[in-house]
């Protein structure tokens, strides 16, 4: 299932669904391309095939990666600590790489500097959205990402915060991921450093790339709670073809402060429909069209929408639900 997204103009995270990866970069390195040549002609009367020698090439290994960041502001706490941005790393050139990654949170420019916490990058190992305790702590030369072609890892990156912040004030954190291969400039090329020891050429990227997210400071801050229940035709709660699935979304604002046009948007799950009908807002029905009230369901991309407005912390929690059916 894909998860609620979350957003508000003004110190509320923006969580953002996975963006599509650059594809790889054509035929696998290693690969042996050949051709021969036919000559045919005519000799008294009679047709005469000669065939040419056979040329062969092998593929070399084009190293590319991306970098791109999965949450691209996330509200925070002036002191809070262990706070979370997340990217994803992507593997697309046209072999395997091993890739080496680094943090850097000093950088020039933004409202302040984010410090790495003590172990400042996690490998997603668990398959659970955001940080969890099943993830992998990375160390370099270690646990390095080993990606196949087109292969992607999500890396997340902790911060703390410092004390003393303005309202609004941002921080930058950037995650840079680099080729064991090698990096410089594109077109530079490693002798036999590729698969199966062809020549490796360093794509667009250069062996390397970098993307940041922000940390934006604020007294006022939403948290969402998601929760679901399955009810069956049958009268039970197994999620079988049929069956409903009700969500429930609490967004619950705290601290000083005003949290600006914030709003809900949640895909529908993939092998769900969603009932038409089923929108509310801390209670009250919800249109489905886009029309004067606050929910709105789409089909293209099929997700629901609901406005919060401006809340502060007098607003108490805002609940959301819809159902879906399993398909």
């Amino acid at each position: 299932m894909r998860s609620c997204r979350l957003i508000a103009l003004l110190f509320a995270p923006v969580l953002l669904c996975a963006s599509m990866a650059a594809a790889a970069l054509g035929t696998t390195a290693g690969t042996s391309i050949q051709n021969t040549a036919q000559v045919t002609y005519d000799v008294g009367g009679s047709s005469v095939t000669t065939a040419s020698n056979a040329t062969t090439v092998t593929v070399a290994e084009i190293v590319d990666v991306n970098v791109t960041t999965l949450t691209s502001s996330v509200a925070v706490s002036p002191g809070a600590t262990n706070q979370v941005l997340m990217f994803r790393v992507t593997n697309t050139g046209n072999g395997p790489e091993t890739l080496r990654l680094t943090l850097n949170s000093a950088l020039v420019g933004d409202g302040f500097d984010p410090v790495p916490a003590t172990t400042s990058l996690y490998l997603d190992s668990d398959g659970v959205a955001g940080f969890s305790p099943g993830d992998a702590a990375y160390t370099p030369g270690v646990n390095d990402p080993a990606l196949a072609v087109d292969e992607s890892i999500v890396v997340l990156a902790l911060n703390n915060i410092p004390t003393g912040l303005p309202n609004g004030a941002q921080g930058l954190s950037e995650l840079t991921a680099a080729s064991l291969t090698g990096t410089s400039a594109p077109g530079t090329v490693f002798a036999g450093q590729g698969a199966g020891g062809v020549d490796a050429v360093l794509g667009a990227s250069g062996g390397d790339a970098a993307s940041s997210g922000a940390y934006v400071a604020g007294a006022i801050q939403l948290s969402a709670v998601k929760s679901q229940v399955v009810s069956d035709q049958f009268g039970g709660t197994q999620p079988i073809p049929g069956a409903r699935i009700t969500y429930q979304i609490v967004v619950t604002p705290s601290g000083v402060g005003t949290a600006q046009n914030a709003a809900i948007t949640d895909d529908i799950p993939a092998n769900t429909t969603y009932v038409a009908g089923t929108l509310r807002l801390n209670g009250a029905v919800l249109s489905d069209g886009a029309d004067g009230d606050a929910g709105q369901f789409q089909l293209s991309p099929a997700q629901v929408r609901i406005a919060l407005g401006d809340l502060t912390q007098a607003s108490g929690a805002q609940t959301v639900q819809f159902a879906v059916t399993i398909n």
